[in-house]
């Protein structure tokens, strides 16, 4: 990656009805944004045609393409099919953006369902493990991103998302401000705190991390628990124009995804104001 790139988390809100990504990428060459996160909300679907016309644009038009894997994924279930059926999630994602040309993927990893910090961070570990090996046979070589989660109930803070890409080459971490600021309960927004995730990232994983940076960014509500929903950024509290310059100040290169409720309205806002400092 040669800069920041700024990303919508789905297609455009705005894209013309039965236009699907042709349109979608016109809105996005019209606005000056990167390109967009495919969201495999439900599962991983995707037509040969289509995977064929975003590698087509990769090329072409030189946009910018993530994943984000199937919400249906738990490395930590007690019931061992359901930890088998959310590795082959998270493998069919990986395959499918490899296809068309992704740049990574991401998930939610797991929950921990009552166990311990560290019971918890091995049995992800064991089944990452399970995940890396696979794509290498395959010779599928795409940045494999667990996200920073949003609640307590889940694991992923930045600490362990950190600690499990030191383990492996082809894992880096999917850092999700938002999720951190809603469940540290209002902490990690301002422009120090940024700063010290970034050094941190740095120090632990290396200039490979900071040059192929994933995140995801929206306006966020939240309670005691954590996170509630995602907001645009006029209603929330999130401090983006520090994080911005946090970013531009670590030379961070990568992908930055939007999923504010207004998706390509807020990217088009972070893109104006990293632009303008």
């Amino acid at each position: 990656m040669d800069k920041l790139n700024f990303l919508t988390a789905g297609i455009p809100l705005s894209t013309p009805k039965n236009t699907g990504y042709t349109g979608a990428f016109e809105i996005l060459k019209n606005m000056e944004l990167d390109g967009l996160e495919v969201e495999f909300v439900h599962g991983v679907r995707m037509s040969d045609d289509t995977r064929k016309l975003l590698k087509q644009t990769v090329k072409e038009q030189n946009l910018v393409f993530t994943a984000h894997g199937p919400f249906y994924i738990n490395l930590n279930s007690k019931e061992e099919e359901k930890v088998e059926a959310s590795i082959q999630r998270i493998l069919e994602t990986a395959r499918t953006a490899n296809e068309f040309g992704g740049y990574s993927i991401t998930y939610h990893a797991a929950f921990y369902m009552g166990g311990d910090k560290e019971s918890v961070y091995n049995q992800v570990r064991t089944q990452t493990q399970k995940i890396v090996e696979t794509l290498e046979k395959e010779n599928i070589d795409i940045w494999i991103r667990p996200e920073t989660t949003g609640k307590s109930t889940q694991w992923g803070d930045y600490e362990e998302i950190i600690r499990l890409s030191k383990e492996f080459n082809q894992v880096l971490p999917c850092i999700d401000f938002s999720h951190i600021h809603a469940r540290t309960g209002g902490q990690y927004n301002t422009y120090d705190e940024f700063c010290h995730i970034l050094d941190r990232i740095s120090k632990e994983l290396g200039d490979k991390a900071i040059n192929n940076f994933h995140a995801h960014l929206a306006g966020i509500e939240y309670n005691a628990k954590g996170e509630r929903r995602h907001l645009i950024f006029e209603e929330a509290d999130m401090n983006y124009k520090d994080l911005l310059k946090a970013l531009k100040n670590f030379g961070v290169r990568g992908a930055l995804v939007c999923e504010s409720p207004n998706i390509e309205t807020d990217t088009k806002i972070l893109r104006d104001y990293y632009y303008s400092i």
